[in-house]
């Protein structure tokens, strides 16, 4: 796989991470509502922002970024199925899909090194940084 071929997966596991996230922070109840609503929509926001960088990334190297949605679905790794159930099986599911997000950038850095990109490597270090940050507080919540 080369780095835009990468890049879009990212980009579809990203979309559909975001989106997953976004359902999760709206459709929380529980006890602890306020704060696993506020921490929810700290990740989806963060995943919001990447879908116009991974975006523009993939036109720096002129490609495309995917346009249809049934294909972003689809083609994603991510889940399709149904975000539901109690407070803590919502964010142990968006935390599952944050980790696999995370490995999917661990693969970008690793090709967009070998296709010598250092500008992608870099963004993809700091995505698994701040991915990882989410999954330490996800886990720390769900303790």
């Amino acid at each position: 796989m080369n780095t835009i071929e990468q890049l879009t997966q990212v980009f579809n596991d990203n979309f559909v991470t975001y989106f997953r996230s976004h359902a999760a922070h709206v459709n929380i109840v529980g006890r602890n509502f306020y704060s696993d609503h506020q921490l929810l929509q700290t990740i989806y926001e963060d995943l919001q922002d990447q879908i116009d960088h991974i975006g523009e990334l993939l036109r720096s190297l002129d490609s495309y970024m995917p346009c249809n949605i049934y294909d972003v679905i689809t083609d994603s790794h991510i889940p399709h199925d149904s975000i539901e159930g109690t407070s803590d099986e919502l964010l142990s599911l968006v935390k599952d899909d944050l980790t696999h997000l995370k490995e999917c950038y661990i693969e970008l850095l690793m090709v967009s090194e070998t296709d010598q990109l250092e500008e992608i490597a870099n963004y993809a270090q700091d995505r698994i940084l701040a991915l990882a940050k989410h999954i330490w507080m996800l886990n720390s919540t769900l303790d």
